[in-house]
């Protein structure tokens, strides 16, 4: 009997998803194990693996479609003997197709789904944002030698290559991609308007922007900011890689900051907390949420149980976190359900920025740079290198005073760093 192949919920929260690529196409034959397809979530570009065999009879939701919705029929799989027949219509909108005939009723099988980096049919791994620009400045990837993980072609080749110089790629003329359509030169013509190209949203930035809306709108937010004083942590840090640099432990500021803000919600357990209608919920884990840039967006990837780990496996799990979420790999387990957030601009030279609540969490730290600045000590001007730090808090759930608590717990942690190693 024909099988239907559905739209996988890959994550918990998941309701739609773009279908990105196909990766076989009517008439082959499919093995378990087999990718199919790639989608396309709020977080990453996802292959879709195969749970049966047979061969692929319809393809009922055309690559770049956007907005397809869990478990709607994207496809259908034939068994031995099976012809394409009439399979139950997706919900939204594809490319229009022949009437088929009609077919025996097929049952419904979701697709298994594992992160990976997105490649095109010649298997040439390349992340989304380099494909996209690949396709638009007419580049032939074969011709490219990627740089990122495991030979990956990603933004900067892409960069390298249209400055370089590089063989161009030869095909009919495409239509531009849905995912990143330039404004068309007589839009941008038209009297009075300045010269643009529109960009569609993918799903990251369409998830991202809705949800930091809804913070800004639900969430009452307050802010606390307080000034650090670092050079302590500052030599702490030079003296700990000088001991560690035989093993190859590297560690940053924000590596040190991570293990602060963890240590001080668990003096102030009361910050490690959310806001629900019923009830405040207060986490019995500190699972530290650190915002991290991508090409396509922002991305939350969690250190878990931060206050329990030392700083060396802090900084290992942390640069690993980063280059995976960078290249789209990783697991929704992995980005999803942290207790507090750390974002910090400081490497930019910001020296002082308020965040928005990443939710449902009742709280995140805004980090600035730390800069050399006169201060006064023991009644003599002195100079010392600080660091602002800005707590935006949701004033639900945590109240000014355990606010203030918190950034006392933190400062005092960055300022004797060594109590960090008790």
């Amino acid at each position: 009997m024909p099988i239907n192949i559905l739209m996988p919920a890959l994550s918990p929260t998941m309701t739609e998803g773009n279908l990105a690529k196909w990766h076989k196409k009517p008439g082959d034959k499919v093995a378990a194990g087999d990718v199919i397809a790639e989608i396309e979530t709020d977080k990453a570009t996802m292959e879709v693996e195969a749970v049966d065999e047979g061969t692929l009879g319809q393809i009922l939701v055309a690559e770049g479609t956007q907005g397809v919705k869990v478990n709607d029929v994207i496809a259908v799989l034939l068994g031995d003997g099976e012809k394409a027949g009439a399979a139950p219509a997706p919900k939204v909108a594809a490319a229009p197709a022949a009437a088929p005939s009609p077919a025996p009723a097929a049952a419904s099988k979701p697709m298994a789904a594992s992160p990976t980096s997105v490649a095109p049919s010649s298997r040439i791994f390349v992340s989304p944002l380099a494909k996209r620009m690949a396709e638009q400045a007419g580049l032939d990837l074969g011709a490219l030698k990627g740089s990122g993980p495991g030979g990956r072609i990603v933004k900067a080749d892409i960069e390298a290559a249209v400055t370089g110089g590089v063989p161009r790629a030869v095909a009919a003329p495409q239509a531009p991609s849905p995912r990143a359509a330039p404004m068309p030169a007589a839009h941008a013509e038209m009297p009075g308007m300045p010269a643009y190209e529109e960009f569609a949203n993918n799903n990251i930035r369409k998830v991202v922007a809705r949800r930091l809306a809804e913070s800004k709108q639900q969430a009452p937010h307050f802010y606390l900011s307080l000034d650090c004083q670092i050079d302590a942590l500052l030599k702490l840090r030079t003296d700990l890689n000088a001991r560690a640099e035989k093993d190859g432990v590297k560690l940053s500021v924000n590596d040190l900051v991570i293990k602060a803000a963890a240590l001080a919600l668990r003096k102030v357990p009361a910050a490690n907390a959310s806001y629900t209608e019923a009830a405040i919920r207060r986490y019995r884990t500190v699972d530290i949420s650190v915002a991290v840039a991508i090409p396509d967006g922002l991305i939350t990837p969690i250190v878990r149980n931060a206050d329990l780990k030392g700083l060396a496996a802090i900084s290992s799990e942390m640069k690993d976190l980063a280059a995976r979420a960078r290249a789209g790999k990783l697991k929704p387990e992995e980005f999803q359900g942290g207790t507090f957030s750390i974002s910090n601009l400081g490497m930019y030279g910001i020296r002082e920025f308020a965040a928005v609540i990443n939710p449902p969490q009742g709280a995140i730290l805004a980090v600035g740079a730390g800069e050399q600045r006169p201060i006064v000590r023991d009644g003599a001007l002195a100079i010392a290198t600080v660091m602002t730090v800005t707590l935006s808090v949701d004033h639900r759930v945590v109240d000014g005073a355990v606010g203030a608590e918190y950034l006392a717990a933190f400062k005092k942690l960055i300022e004797d760093p060594m109590s960090m190693m008790l």
